[in-house]
């Protein structure tokens, strides 16, 4: 079927791009289809507005989800997607790179935002360049039009009450001859600081690492996770790597994000431009933090914090 093609490796970054594909469908007036991996996730995104999955059989011991990509692009031959939107995971941007050079169309890598333009019935694609600086256009003039999108771009899809859709069985993938043939889990020091809903950050403002432990107090208080500004992890060494924010390292979107004596240069504040509310912390008035905050405290850390984490406990009677 034409119209709005999703796929992503799980369900919660599924259910974010439905969202989109299912507006963006609506403003074509076509349908929304999605891939799926199982039976149950086939029937949750149909619940959630999906018109049609397409349930991807299971691949061989050893076989990369990469061996999707020819069943995928048959698919895409056969039926004319109109756009196809893929999550932007390691191998969701592997495998929509394969695609759309079998497909001899273009892709929008990184993708933020998305709107239709009504007169020429084409996407109209935003990504972030030069750190956060600058906000690039991407109109593909080919078809089907592809964009990967960071998870957490936008909200996930709800369940419709009444939606129907049907699931349609692809064909087994071709043997791939890459074959897995052993998954080591990389050891990390730090949880997923992505997943965070509340991030408490510390900065160069923080004078000495036992006074992370102000910052944990807070994280602790607001149920959050501690990440920190790329000083304090490459040059200090006093958090793990994995918990540094900014354009080189991770990009977190929290309901709530914290800056303890962080000065918010532009190159952290790519990282975390896309928290819902963005509070900063610091003695300097004129901090680049201030810029990017909803709400900010001019004043001394190590008299602030004690005094949040007092209010806090407080409001929620811990």
């Amino acid at each position: 079927m034409a119209g709005v093609w999703i796929l992503a490796e799980s369900r919660e970054p599924t259910l974010e791009l439905l969202s989109a594909g299912i507006d963006i469908a609506a403003q074509l007036g076509v349908k929304v289809a999605a891939f799926a991996l199982s039976s149950q996730l086939a029937e949750e995104y149909i619940k959630c507005g999906c018109d049609e999955v397409m349930l991807l059989p299971p691949l061989a011991a050893g076989q990369p989800l990469e061996s999707y990509v020819p069943v995928i692009v048959e698919e895409a031959l056969l039926n004319g997607p109109d756009i196809i939107l893929i999550g932007a995971s390691q191998r969701g941007r592997e495998i929509a790179a394969r695609a759309a050079a079998a497909l001899n169309t273009g892709l929008c890598s990184g993708c933020t935002g998305l709107r239709l333009d009504q007169e020429k019935k084409q996407l109209v694609m935003e990504r972030m360049l030069f750190g956060g600086a600058a906000v690039q256009t991407v109109v593909c003039e080919t078809r089907p039009q592809m964009a990967t999108i960071p998870p957490r771009t936008f909200e996930q899809a709800q369940p419709a009450e009444g939606h129907q859709g049907e699931v349609r069985q692809l064909p087994a993938a071709p043997p791939s001859p890459v074959t897995v043939v052993e998954r080591t889990p990389k050891t990390s020091e730090a949880v997923d600081i992505t997943e965070a809903k509340t991030v408490v950050c510390v900065g160069r403002g923080v004078g000495k690492q036992e006074d992370i432990a102000l910052a944990r107090e807070l994280a602790g208080v607001l149920g959050g996770e501690v990440g920190c500004s790329r000083p304090v992890a490459e040059d200090l060494r006093w958090l793990p790597e994995e918990l540094y924010l900014g354009i080189s390292g991770k990009k977190v979107k929290p309901d709530l994000y914290i800056g303890v004596g962080v000065a918010g240069q532009i190159q952290h504040v790519s990282g975390i431009r896309d928290s819902k509310v963005i509070v900063g912390i610091n003695r300097d008035e004129n901090a680049p933090i201030f810029e990017a905050a909803d709400y900010g405290i001019v004043g001394d850390l190590y008299d602030i914090v004690p005094k949040l984490v007092k209010e806090i406990k407080a409001a929620l009677k811990i």
